[in-house]
């Protein structure tokens, strides 16, 4: 019987339901903005993003994540653009993508993108992600914020290599109990029960035409270089028996895409961080997103009208460990290229670009690969070339 054969697809236990919480640090703060700042239908948001979850878990059999489009929701609220437009740049990104994937043109972009390029890509978004964990999340409630993200971080050191009691589950649990203990109104959650069903609703035409100009466009370069290319080399990385390839999801990014905006729900996509998140928390089948989707359904069916007010009690600074711990594991890939110099110089100036850049995701997947592809033929040195030269003169 092969590796693949034996590996489970599906697996509900202690390890999947804590690797469950893997992603919730990036998912959940940028969900309730929208909601909040955009007058997305909590109900619709939710709901839509649990059964795509649950979808993609069923599927792939992995724990595949599935997120919300940073660049669209960090314009989205930037610009308190109608929910609407959202709607319409989330079907024009999802056709364009089946396109790609339909001519191939995924599939040779993976191709000639080098690993150096990718790993530049995770670094910067880790570097991205660890930064917002600590700005950001940590801080949100002062100096116990401060002190509550500190005992989280000592709890997931301490407890991560025992495998009786999940450590992502102690401090999703230790979240639970500060939230019970400090932030809870029972008389407000309370006022939160009520039934909660999606609706669907089919943007215009002028809603569609600027979707795709304000938020297809910029999110196009990030998707390619993150949500498929660096999130196929993921699943080769973690779970080489059962490895996506390029083609397969961005077939499942652009169908994600043209059914969830019909329905309220969030464009979305799948994420080399989310993936990396959810493999370091402890899933190894697709039986964390099922679990992590049943959450998002549940908050949406019986938690609409005060859903906001809900996950608010739940304290930031937990959530910014989590994403800050998938941060790490993101930006630690980046040791596939640290003994060849020339590749890890390459890797560094992407994640310079990834960080420091307007649209530095497509500024750097385009630079770092035409230098990559330079310095292979000997047309320009990196600083490990002619580290190289010297040393062999």
């Amino acid at each position: 019987m092969t590796r693949a054969a034996a590996a489970p697809r599906l697996r509900f236990d202690r390890h999947e339901l804590a690797g469950a919480f893997g992603d919730v640090g990036t998912d959940l703060p940028l969900l309730v903005a929208l909601i909040v700042t955009c007058g997305l239908d909590a109900a619709s948001v939710c709901i839509t993003f649990g059964a795509l979850q649950i979808a993609t878990g069923l599927l792939y059999g992995i724990p595949m994540p599935v997120q919300p489009l940073k660049a669209m929701a960090a314009i989205m609220l930037a610009q308190r653009l109608a929910p609407e437009v959202l709607a319409g740049g989330g079907l024009v990104i999802g056709a364009t993508m089946l396109l790609l994937a339909a001519t191939g043109l995924l599939d040779w972009l993976a191709r000639v993108v080098p690993l150096a390029v990718v790993r530049g890509i995770q670094l910067g978004l880790g570097i991205t992600l660890a930064t917002l964990a600590t700005k950001e999340y940590a801080g949100s409630d002062g100096a116990t914020g401060y002190l509550l993200a500190a005992v989280c971080v000592v709890l997931l050191l301490a407890l991560r290599r025992q495998r009786r009691v999940p450590a992502p589950l102690v401090v999703i649990a230790v979240g639970v109990l500060y939230a019970l203990a400090l932030r809870v109104d029972l008389a407000t959650l309370g006022g939160a029960v009520g039934l909660g069903v999606p609706s669907f609703a089919l943007p215009g035409a002028a809603a569609i035409a600027q979707g795709a100009l304000l938020l297809a466009l910029p999110q196009l370069p990030l998707s390619l270089g993150n949500s498929v290319v660096a999130t196929s080399r993921a699943t080769r990385d973690l779970f080489p028996e059962r490895a996506v390839g390029v083609r397969r999801i961005g077939t499942t990014y652009g169908l994600m895409n043209l059914v969830g905006p019909l329905f309220g729900g969030v464009p979305v996509c799948h994420g080399c961080g989310g993936l990396v998140g959810f493999h370091g928390f402890g899933a190894r089948t697709g039986g964390a997103p099922v679990i992590y989707g049943a959450l998002y359904l549940l908050l949406g069916l019986a938690f609409a009208p005060g859903l906001a007010e809900v996950v608010r009690v739940f304290p930031m600074p937990v959530l910014g460990v989590v994403l800050f711990f998938e941060a790490v594991a993101l930006m630690s890939l980046v040791r596939d290229v640290s003994q060849d110099r020339s590749a890890l110089w390459i890797a560094l100036a992407v994640a310079g670009a990834v960080v420091g850049l307007p649209y530095g995701y497509v500024v750097g997947l385009v630079a770092g690969t035409a230098l990559s592809w330079a310095a292979d033929r000997g047309w320009v040195r990196t600083p490990g070339v002619v580290e190289e030269i010297e040393e062999a003169t």
